[in-house]
């Protein structure tokens, strides 16, 4: 029997495809989804119920873009308020805000309902060629958070392809295709439409079957961006947003009040007012992580918001947010929306005091901006 040995040249080629095939596999498995249950929460002894998206909207069960629902009653009744975070999985003062209500709160009066992982499929993965960090860190007292970085879109291995235009369901605007992944182009929402769509479609139902009085969107955005460390409100809001903005302003935190343009269609708080009979606001915070005027990228610059490329920006005139050698850290986006969050509830409190909502249990700013966000959260298990 002859037996043929393979020469130096081929084996050198069977070895770079076993290298090429590891190096494949150990990339890959950093591109694995997780699921809604990867996505953690640990709720304050105050949470009613926990339930899920899909129950207001079955099409999304079982789907990536399911994700939980966490709802804290008040021994009296009164009002209800909706805040959620986590629409854009990039924007992480929305989000990290969200937790720190969901893991504090206890409620007096009213209902409150917290949604942290809006759009669950965008955590899923990160915006291509923006070299984000797949996660960050929060040092709480017992351990670590271990704190998701995605994507300002809905994971595209969920939802493909993408249209060449993207029309908005309510006026037909026409967007960039990649903009249907967006969910805070996509309210109203569609039952049976995108995946986007059906989760932008849940959230709406839920607005309206819980009868959601004022309904809260967190945001961030670059500070190099006109509205910033803002409360864009419906004009059934605005006066809603301008005590809220009166309250905050007594306490030291200067924020703008920026009304939502009737012409652009599929914001929250444009579509939220439009289709259901709350009070629809959205929260936006300065993110130098996101801007196009940013340095290096990296853990540190999520948490610490410190960058030189926008000292020299601010020095400058270029930004629309004051920014000194302190920066933008997360601790300060995140108190601006837990004590937002809270001066609107007691806004509106003033504004109906037979339908009061009253959120007890919460860090105020100045408690963030001392201690950070982490001694506010569990940490991971």
């Amino acid at each position: 029997m002859e037996v043929k040995l393979l020469g130096k040249t081929s084996m050198r080629g069977v070895v770079v495809i076993v290298l090429a095939l590891l190096a494949t596999a150990s990339s890959a498995s950093r591109f694995a989804p997780i699921g809604p249950s990867e996505l953690e929460v640990y709720p304050s002894s105050g949470v009613s119920r926990i339930g899920m998206l899909s129950d207001y909207s079955p099409s999304l069960a079982n789907t990536p873009g399911d994700t939980a629902v966490f709802v804290y009653d008040g021994a009296e009744p009164g009002g209800v308020m909706l805040v959620i975070g986590g629409a854009h999985a990039d924007e992480p003062a929305g989000t990290v805000a969200a937790l720190v209500i969901a893991e504090n709160t206890h409620m007096a009066q009213g209902r409150l309902i917290v949604i942290p992982y809006a759009n669950a499929s965008a955590f899923t993965h990160n915006l291509p060629q923006e070299g984000h960090p797949s996660y960050y860190t929060l040092p709480t007292p017992d351990g670590e958070r271990i704190m998701k970085y995605g994507s300002r879109l809905t994971n595209p291995v969920h939802q493909w392809p993408d249209p060449t235009v993207y029309a908005e369901s309510v006026a037909q605007q026409r967007l960039a295709g990649g903009e249907s992944r967006n969910l805070n182009r996509a309210y109203p929402g569609a039952d049976h439409g995108s995946l986007t769509a059906r989760v932008a479609h849940a959230i709406t139902q839920l607005i309206t079957e819980e009868g959601v009085d004022v309904s809260v969107d967190l945001h961030e955005s670059s500070p190099e961006y006109p509205v910033n460390n803002a409360i864009v409100a419906h004009e059934r809001a605005i006066d809603l947003a301008a005590v809220a903005a009166v309250q905050l302003e007594l306490d030291g935190v200067q924020i703008n009040i920026e009304p939502s343009p009737p012409a652009l269609r599929g914001l929250s708080h444009r579509e939220w007012g439009d289709n259901t009979n709350t009070m629809a606001l959205l929260l936006e915070s300065p993110n130098p992580a996101q801007g196009r005027l940013r340095g290096a990228t990296n853990t540190e610059l999520i948490v610490e918001g410190i960058d030189p490329m926008y000292l020299k920006a601010s020095a400058r005139g270029r930004l629309y947010v004051p920014y000194t050698e302190q920066g933008a850290p997360l601790a300060m986006r995140v108190g601006r929306h837990v004590s937002a969050v809270q001066a609107i509830a007691v806004a509106y409190s003033m504004m109906a005091p037979e339908r009061g909502i009253v959120i007890c249990g919460l860090p105020s700013y100045y408690d963030l901006l001392a201690n950070g966000t982490g001694v506010y959260l569990k940490p991971s298990k």
